[in-house]
Parts: C-alpha cells; structure tokens; sequence
C-alpha cells in the first residue's frame, strides 16, 4: 500500500487543480507536496498529471486512478483517524452533494437537529445542481435526481416529484382560471429555458383520474425565460406569470397563500429524487446515520405525500 501522504496529496491536488491549493488544505508547503506526488507517480509507474505554469491536469491514467482510490481513501483516513469515538459516537466529515434550491429548502433545515443528535460530525455540504461522481470524488452521499446508478451505488427513493401550474393570487385577481391545459396559453407564462441544450421546455401535463388524457401545451408567446426553477418560483411570487414548477420549489408557497395552484386535475410526473450512497456492507457510521435520518426526516413530514398531488 502506498503512504497515505501520498495518496493525500494526489487527491487534494487534483480536486484543487493545484499543489498550492492541496498543500493549504494539507498543511504542507508546495513543494512537499509536488514531491510526494512525483514518488506516488514513481512508484506506479504511471504519470498522474500533465503539469503547466497554471493548472494540473489529469492523464488518463491518473482520471482511472483517481476514480479507483478517492471514496477509498476518505474512508481510510477515517478508520486510521478512529472514525468512532470512544464512546462509540458517529464522527467525522460527511460530504454530502445536493441540488442548491432542494438542499437550501429541505435538507438545510435538518442541520440544527442532526448536529444536535451527532455533535461529532462535521458536515461538508455542496449545493452544486451538477451531478457528481460519489466514488470517485470522495462523497458520503447524494441527494437529487438523475445520478447513474452505477456498480457500487445504492439508491434509496425518497419521493416522486409531480409539476403543477401556479400563480400568485395577485396575478390571478381579475382573469379567469384555465379550465383545460391549452388554456394557459392565455395567460403570461413563465418558461424554462433547459441548460444543456438551449432549448424552451413544452408543458405537458396529465389528468389525475385513471386514463385521464395528456396535453401539450404550445406556448409561443412567454412572458419571461429563465434557466433556473428557484427564479422561476420567486418570479411566480411576484406576479409575473404562471410557472410550471416541480412541488419542491412551490411547496412552501401552495401551504402559505402566497401561490395557488391552477389545474388541480392535471400535472406532470417528473421522476423521483433520491438518496445515493455507496454500497459498502460495512458503511462509516457517520454516513449510516445520516441515511437513517434523512430518511426518518422525510417519512415524519411526510414529504412523499407533499410532493404528489395524486
């Protein structure tokens, strides 16, 4: 087995894209950590990364190897540091990925009990809406949707996600409600503009009773065009339109007032999101934890039936 040193500097040089950048978080100087790099490279045989003035890049050999040894090595620096206390307490730092509007708004508040029931457990939380590779890049567990459940991935569902069109009610004083899906085409709408590929999202819902029929709704005239549903919903919160919006990001505004939802036999299904994390038989008990709270969490406040509106 190679020196944990060096398997340390690697990683932390190609998550910073730097030796500065992993020697700050080791508390190394630079050029220690260029040298246990260069030993590491050395000793495989292999040359880890494509050094410039600027920026470290990873060979190919160094992307496979940094894929075989980064989740690896997090939970080796955990058993070696004691992952437990003596008492027996989860500890740790649990890096955890989740989608930026989702985490802010249901998965943050958690924090303040979770740190209360596991005092010895530092979160280190990223709010980033693109999609992570957990094994490769040293996660602890993912919430979202759309990962590729890849060997070594266990995916525990946390809801389906139904899409509703709302309003504010100051929008909607004084205009007659649709009635059937094409009549949204009547009202200021508020589209979504899809980041990958450039293009305008379609509304497409569904009646909720058995057999009920699917519309698509052309909407060649939008009010406003955005890239992101949190501003979307805060648009919708304005009174500038109607959203199409997955129940996460409308949730909160249907429960107090501040939206109401057209349509109520129709919406969208729009897949599930879920709980990801590595299937180790034997996981950290810092990451078991957390997945038995997060799913004790949601079953408790009933998030499932939140976000359906079947």
């Amino acid at each position: 087995m190679e020196p944990l040193n060096h398997l340390e500097s690697f990683v932390q040089s190609a998550e910073g894209g730097s030796f500065s950048a992993a020697a700050r978080r080791l508390g190394l100087t630079p050029a220690a950590v260029s040298k246990n790099v260069a030993r590491l490279e050395a000793r495989l045989g292999v040359r880890l990364f494509q050094r410039s003035t600027r920026r470290l890049t990873l060979t190919e050999g160094g992307e496979r190897f940094l894929a075989q040894v980064g989740g690896a090595l997090a939970t080796l620096q955990e058993a070696v540091a004691g992952i437990d206390t003596d008492d027996g307490r989860p500890a740790g730092t649990l890096k955890v990925s989740m989608g930026q509007a989702f985490g802010r708004e249901h998965v943050l508040p958690m924090m303040g009990d979770f740190l209360a029931r596991y005092p010895a457990i530092l979160p280190d939380w990223h709010f980033d809406n693109q999609q992570v590779d957990l094994v490769g890049e040293g996660f602890d567990a993912a919430i979202g949707g759309g990962i590729e459940l890849s060997a070594g991935l266990v995916a525990r569902e946390l809801s389906r996600i139904h899409v509703v069109a709302v309003a504010s009610p100051a929008y909607m004083k004084g205009r007659k409600k649709p009635r059937h899906p094409s009549e949204l085409a009547l009202l200021d709408t508020l589209l979504r503009r899809s980041s990958p590929t450039g293009r305008l999202r379609s509304w497409t819902l569904r009646e909720a009773r058995s057999g009920g029929e699917q519309a698509t709704v052309e909407l060649p005239h939008p009010r406003a065009i955005f890239n992101d549903p949190q501003a979307i919903a805060d648009a919708a919160l304005m009174g500038l339109g109607v959203a199409m919006l997955p129940m996460p990001f409308v949730e909160r505004g249907l429960r107090t007032g501040e939206l109401v939802r057209l349509l109520p036999e129709w919406y969208q299904d729009t897949g599930a999101v879920w709980l990801y994390y590595p299937s180790k038989k034997l996981l950290p008990p810092k990451t078991r934890v957390f997945i038995d709270f997060v799913l004790e969490r949601f079953r408790t406040e009933r998030f499932a039936q939140r976000m359906q509106v079947d």
